[in-house]
C-alpha cells in the first residue's frame, strides 16, 4: 500500500490554501439579571391595583425580606430587595397620584424609559453583530485573495482596519506583514477610500504605528522623487516595523523639507 504524502501547512497565512475558517457569528445572549427579572414580576402583579392593594402587598414584600434576612443562603439574592424597592417606588408614585387610580406599567414613566433603554442596546447589539459579519466576510474574502496573489490589486474599502486586525487574530496574533505593506501603499497613495481625507485622518486611530509610518515614509519620498513607486521601495516596511518611531520622524522631516505644492 502506498504511503499517503504528508502535508505542509503553509506559513504567513496566504502560502497555500489552508486557511482558517471565520468563526460561527452567534446573537449574544443578553445576561440573565434577576433584579429586572423581580421589578417586571412586582409591575405585572400590581397593575390594576389601588393604592390600598399595593400598601398591602408592600407589607407583604416587607415581611418576606425579613424572613429572607434570617437565611444566610439568601444572603446574595438580588430579586427580593428589588422586588421590595419596586413595591415601594409603585407605592410613592400612586401616593403622588389622584385618589382612585391604579397603577399602569404602560402610563410609568420609569418602565418606558427602561424599554426604550432595552430597545436602543436591542438596536445597538444587532448593529454590533453585522458589522461582526461583514468583517468576517471581508477577511475571507482578502485571505482567498492573498491565496490568488492578488490582494495588491486590490483597492481597500472603509472597514478594511477591522479586517486586519481579524485577519492578525486568525493568525494567533502574528503581525501579518503582506496586508500591513498593502494598506500602508495604499495609504501613501490615497488609494481606495483613502481618497476621502477624513478615511485618511481616521486612519491614524486605527491602524497600529508601523503601518502609519510606512505610510507617511513613502508618502514622503513620493514627494521627494517625483515618480517612485511606492509598491517598490520593500525598504520603507522593513524600516517601519523595526524603528517605527524613528521612521515617523523621519517622515516629517523629509515633509517638512519638501512640503506638498
Amino acid at each position: 500500500m502506498n504511503a499517503r504524502p504528508k502535508m505542509t501547512r503553509m506559513w504567513p497565512p496566504g502560502g497555500g490554501t489552508d486557511r482558517s475558517l471565520a468563526p460561527r457569528l452567534a446573537s449574544p445572549r443578553e445576561p440573565v439579571d434577576a433584579a429586572r427579572i423581580g421589578r417586571r414580576v412586582v409591575r405585572r402583579r400590581a397593575k390594576g391595583m389601588d393604592a390600598d392593594a399595593v400598601a398591602a402587598a408592600l407589607e407583604e414584600a416587607r415581611f418576606d425580606a425579613r424572613q429572607a434576612s434570617r437565611h444566610e443562603d439568601l444572603a446574595d439574592d438580588v430579586r427580593g430587595p428589588a422586588e421590595l424597592a419596586e413595591w415601594e417606588r409603585i407605592e410613592q408614585l400612586l401616593a403622588a397620584a389622584p385618589a382612585g387610580t391604579v397603577y399602569d406599567p404602560d402610563t410609568d414613566s420609569v418602565v418606558r424609559a427602561e424599554l426604550e433603554a432595552d430597545a436602543a442596546a436591542a438596536a445597538a447589539r444587532e448593529a454590533d453583530l453585522r458589522e461582526a459579519q461583514r468583517v468576517a466576510a471581508r477577511a475571507d474574502e482578502l485571505q482567498a485573495l492573498r491565496e490568488l496573489g492578488t490582494l495588491e490589486q486590490t483597492e481597500p474599502r472603509a472597514g478594511d482596519e477591522a479586517v486586519r486586525d481579524e485577519l492578525t487574530r486568525r493568525a494567533g496574533g502574528y503581525v501579518q506583514d503582506d496586508v500591513d505593506g498593502w494598506l500602508a501603499r495604499a495609504l501613501a497613495a490615497h488609494r481606495g477610500h483613502y481618497r476621502d481625507p477624513a478615511a485618511r485622518e481616521g486612519a491614524a486611530g486605527l491602524l497600529p504605528a508601523p503601518v502609519l509610518a510606512h505610510a507617511a515614509l513613502l508618502a514622503a519620498l513620493v514627494r521627494l522623487v517625483p515618480g517612485a513607486d511606492v509598491d517598490r521601495l520593500p525598504f520603507a516596511a522593513r524600516l517601519a516595523t523595526s524603528e517605527p518611531e524613528a521612521t515617523g520622524a523621519l517622515a516629517a522631516l523629509l515633509t517638512r523639507a519638501h512640503p506638498a505644492r
